[in-house]
């Protein structure tokens, strides 16, 4: 472990310096087996990482996914070197639109999930690969809640487990950034209901209720990403990558 890291082993938070919510997704129930440890982190973005930060990240990862746009990633870039980084932007409009149109982050989920199918596809397929891998966009709440919700459904896990990791993820983010945020949202977008929501928080019941509408649209998660070009065998792979008899099996 790198640096000064430090690990919450009951939320499988790591303490990364510039990382916020880095954590394992791993030890998560699912049927009779559990999801593998060592295989799928998520996090916030890593442009305040120094180079104890960085080094922790390198000892667990060989994969980064980067959800964020274009101008997110030039404004915030990712200084971590020797780790493959694939960039997939989720959002393919102006993320001020959610704000000026006012939509609620249930909407947000549904818009991910309808206009950004491939990317959410290409995401999981480079999971399935079984390397180390961390995805993360810019507080690790959003468009990483959906793709590791996405994941970790296709392969069976429970679905309040699923939830409660998502659920985790506002709570992990600085107090005072939280506050910060809400209230530069609230003074930049006004008659906007649900702009600091948006920012700071993951309610349990925004994710069951996205994952509902999954199941009753497409039947599964699984059906989801193989009706969106994930290939069978990948799904294979994914469920080799992310499942085990024992949480405590290697990685």
């Amino acid at each position: 472990m790198g640096g000064n890291a430090r690990v919450d082993r009951a939320r499988r938070v790591e303490v990364i310096d510039g990382v916020p919510g880095f954590r394992d997704v791993g030890g998560l129930p699912a049927g009779d087996r559990v999801i593998r440890s060592g295989r799928l982190f998520r996090s916030g973005h890593l442009a305040a990482v120094g180079a104890e930060g960085a080094d922790a990240v390198r000892s667990h990862v060989r994969r980064i996914v980067d959800l964020r746009a274009d101008d997110e990633v030039a404004e915030h870039a990712t200084p971590i070197t020797g780790v493959a980084i694939t960039r997939l932007p989720l959002y393919l409009g102006s993320t001020r639109s959610f704000f000026e149109q006012d939509y609620s982050l249930g909407e947000i989920y549904a818009h991910l999930l309808a206009e950004s199918s491939a990317q959410l596809v290409e995401a999981v397929r480079i999971v399935a690969q079984g390397e180390p891998t961390l995805v993360h966009c810019a507080a690790g709440k959003d468009r990483t809640g959906v793709t590791i919700a996405l994941a970790l459904s296709a392969v069976g896990a429970d679905r309040a487990a699923v939830v409660a990791d998502y659920a985790m993820t506002a709570g992990l983010i600085p107090a005072e950034h939280r506050r910060a945020t809400s209230e530069r949202l609230a003074a930049k977008y006004p008659e906007s209901q649900h702009a600091w929501m948006l920012a700071t928080e993951s309610p349990a019941e925004v994710m069951s209720a996205a994952l509902d509408d999954l199941d009753a649209r497409w039947g599964s998660a699984a059906d989801y990403l193989l009706a969106h070009g994930l290939a069978a065998h990948e799904l294979s792979s994914l469920r080799a990558a992310l499942l085990t008899d024992t949480e405590g099996a290697p990685s």
